[in-house]
């Protein structure tokens, strides 16, 4: 056994998984291999498998984490059976004449997709297939265009069923449920800033955004409200069968989640998409996500668990508790390590990494622990959006006709304003917790 300040030890931990990242290693290997390399150093083989062990064992046999596969089987499931293309046609008619009014419609969308969804690569990609031609093809902006797509996009990982929280739930001893319900005002309230932002802009630069051809979109009233409804029902009825069922406390996110999946294909089989192959198709995703993200966490929990062994929690605990400002200043602390950590870490190994560490500091600068874990969760939507690790850039960058002519330069320029805007967002929750906290409090 070595013995090595942990100090020092927590500065060599950290680079190594930067120096594995910055050369190129996938980050599972990159925290893994660090976590174990360190353990072999610093306590010698046997204690590192069992500690390794111990820690992917318990990571595994988590209930609620079962919640994982299923949320993503029903999310890939309702991407292909094309849920969104009739909210889109129906959005289109009632919001197509209004300048802006079709970016505004994608945000929408992406805001009600992110309720059945839970993923960010369905979301993103069926507005990059659905919304942005449309928008193009019009007229717009296209860095307004990409900006709307990624923004939208990215809400699936924070409006429930999002797979972030039911990560986060178990690793920070909060209640899954009480996170959804956290979480769904807050989403649908950074939606609305989104909306905000876009009718500001198109009143302020009207030739971005033209509004849709009168004759496209001229339908008689009953019929584009019969649209409108025949569009949005499956998807309310399917946030009220997963959602509602955790909300009056009939069933645990766990079951919840396996209602969705049962719903998610009776509406395959109402759109008359459900087939063989498609079932085959949506397993097969949901094995490899699932096994990507598990892989992750296994690897990071090593990470972690040698780190805290080592006493470079303390390390990190005294750091930022030291902070200039008091708590605030130490929670800005927090804040900021995560916002950085988005630049280059995936957000899953931001949470194994991070939440174990951080969660204890939270509680012991005296904050309720939903509200930070929030704080967390919403800080981690920008991670989507900040190159180079930029989810959203690359699933609409992969999925986008390259006819459209859309440039990387454009979709950065589209998705500044969003990180803004959740900057904006994280300030107003700072000022008004009930924000995060109001919904939960009503739970039964």
């Amino acid at each position: 056994m070595t013995e090595i300040a942990p100090e020092i030890i927590t500065a060599l931990m950290i680079g190594g998984i930067l120096t594995g990242i910055l050369l190129g290693y996938p980050l599972a290997i990159a925290v893994g291999g660090t976590g174990v390399i360190a353990g072999l150093i610093l306590f010698g083989y046997n204690i590192t498998l069992e500690l390794s062990y111990a820690r992917f064992f318990s990571l595994l046999n988590n209930y609620v984490l079962l919640a994982v596969p299923l949320f993503i089987f029903m999310g890939t499931m309702l991407e292909h059976s094309r849920i969104a293309d009739g909210m889109f046609s129906a959005l289109h008619i009632w919001l197509g004449k209004f300048r802006g009014g079709l970016a505004v419609a994608t945000v929408i969308i992406g805001a009600l997709v992110a309720a059945c969804v839970g993923v960010i690569a369905a979301s993103v990609t069926l507005l990059t297939l659905i919304a942005l031609p449309s928008m193009i093809n019009r007229g717009y902006d296209k860095s307004l265009a990409t900006g709307a797509v990624c923004g939208g996009g990215s809400l699936g990982i924070l409006i429930p069923p999002s797979v972030m929280l039911v990560i986060y739930g178990p690793m920070a001893s909060i209640s899954v449920g009480k996170l959804f319900f956290a979480a769904f005002p807050a989403g649908f309230a950074l939606a609305a800033l989104y909306c905000i932002y876009i009718v500001v802009r198109c009143l302020l630069q009207p030739e971005i955004a033209p509004p849709v051809a009168p004759e496209e979109i001229r339908i008689p009233f009953m019929q584009k409200t019969r649209m409108l409804i025949t569009a949005i029902v499956p998807t309310v009825v399917l946030i009220l069968a997963v959602m509602g069922s955790i909300f009056l406390g009939i069933a645990s996110p766990t079951e919840a989640a396996g209602v969705g999946c049962l719903a998610a294909i009776l509406l395959a089989v109402g759109y008359r998409k459900f087939n063989v192959e498609l079932l085959k198709k949506t397993a097969m995703t949901t094995v490899r996500i699932t096994g990507m993200g598990l892989l992750i966490g296994a690897m990071a929990s090593i990470f972690v668990g040698t780190f805290m062994r080592a006493g470079c929690d303390e390390v990190i605990h005294e750091f930022i508790m030291g902070m200039p400002g008091g708590r605030w200043g130490s929670f800005a602390t927090i804040m900021f390590i995560t916002f950085i950590l988005g630049f280059f870490i995936d957000w899953i190994g931001i949470l194994f990494i991070m939440v174990p560490i951080i969660t204890p500091i939270g509680a012991a600068l005296g904050f309720d622990p939903l509200w930070f874990g929030m704080m967390i969760c919403i800080n981690l939507q920008m991670s989507f959006m900040t190159p180079p690790f930029a989810y959203a850039l690359f699933f609409l960058k992969g999925a986008v006709d390259p006819s459209l002519g859309v440039t990387t330069a454009d979709i950065i320029r589209g998705i500044i304003p969003y990180v803004c805007i959740i900057l904006l967002f994280l300030i107003l929750c700072i000022a008004f917790p009930d924000i995060i906290l109001w919904l939960p409090g009503k739970m039964l």
